[in-house]
């Protein structure tokens, strides 16, 4: 790790001060590179970028702005049937706390017309056949801390009477849920480099560290980007930055959402072992070789499920392993290098 984002561990104890930052001079150094990767690598004027109304994109946001000027920034509200009003209104503080220029793009329309709500709810009537208009979804996984082993995912579902339950997911009925849902990301993709094409901008990438290596994104989805300005930054650390950028807090004090689904859905229910800031330490204690002891005392959970965190962080690395991998090829173009 380089010297601006070096953490500086004391000798005695490990805790979240492992992922403080300098962060003036993270900011200076990631709005630095931001300026060379545009005018030497991709030879584009500004940056396109989708705000959700979370921390990652608002952060993004506040550094494109500050690397290129306000005015070079161009903004994309996305909205689609299942999102939560509330992403539209905190994206919309963003753009005007930064002076962005934004537009909506409502991409329902779009996915009702390509069959996304249709074909995922016909997934879920093979588990629930009575699944229906004023119902609502979402899809959640087992707590790798009370067991070991794979992960299983359920199907959450609650009824118009307002009666939820929840339902084991067959491999077939889970892929394709997952499968249409994810039709909500590349289409969000399709609009931003649209808008990119138009201005000749590039377009940002928004995941931490956290998610890139744990491949929370949807391939030629939400991971198809031009540059990728925080995903050397563990979450905690893009708060640090959101502090010191001026994020508004309201953003900081939302809880990480997937906003993807009908039914509200946090981060950790649908990915993660734990809440991000614990997930942080964990990740950061496997990256450095930190003792579970260790671990599990700054975290609270026992050194055993410590270990069960850190299994499933190397499965989900392996697992999606492909997701970072550019298109095979029989034999190398010397040319293209």
């Amino acid at each position: 790790m380089n010297a601006a984002t070096a953490l500086a561990v004391k000798p005695d104890a490990f805790g979240p001060h492992v992922l403080d930052i300098d962060a003036p001079a993270e900011v200076a150094r990631i709005t630095e590179a931001l300026r060379r990767q545009l005018r030497a690598d991709l030879r584009k004027r500004g940056l396109v970028l989708g705000l959700s109304g979370g921390i990652d994109s608002s952060v993004c946001a506040a550094l494109a702005a500050q690397a290129v000027g306000g005015k070079n920034v161009f903004c994309l509200f996305m909205p689609e049937n299942d999102s939560d009003p509330e992403s539209l209104a905190l994206g919309r503080l963003v753009a005007r706390t930064y002076g962005l220029e934004a537009e909506i793009e409502d991409i329902g329309p779009t996915l009702d017309a390509m069959g996304c709500y249709r074909r995922r709810d016909a997934f879920i009537r093979e588990i629930v056949p009575e699944y229906g208009p004023g119902w609502a979804c979402k899809v959640v996984i087992a707590n790798s801390l009370e067991r070991a082993g794979y992960n299983i995912s359920s199907l959450v579902v609650q009824s118009p009477e307002g009666e939820t339950t929840r339902h084991r997911l067959t491999p077939q009925v889970y892929l394709g849920i997952v499968a249409a849902t994810n039709m909500k990301q590349r289409t969000r993709k399709q609009i931003e480099y649209y808008h990119a094409d138009r201005l000749n901008f590039a377009v940002i990438g928004t995941p931490n560290r956290l998610e890139y290596d744990q491949g929370f994104f949807v391939k030629n989805g939400d991971g198809a980007a031009d540059v990728k300005p925080i995903a050397h930054l563990y979450k905690s650390q893009v708060y640090q930055l959101a502090d010191h950028l001026g994020v508004p807090a309201e953003i900081s004090a939302r809880p990480p959402t997937t906003d993807t689904w009908s039914l509200a859905q946090t981060q950790e229910e649908f990915y993660f072992a734990l809440p991000t800031d614990k997930m942080d330490l964990c990740l950061y204690g496997l990256n450095h070789g930190v003792p579970a002891d260790d671990v599990a005392q700054a975290v609270g959970i026992t050194a055993e499920q410590v270990g069960r965190v850190w299994d499933d962080i190397t499965a989900k690395r392996k697992a999606t392993r492909y997701l970072h991998a550019a298109p095979r090829l029989v034999e190398g173009v010397a040319e293209i290098g």
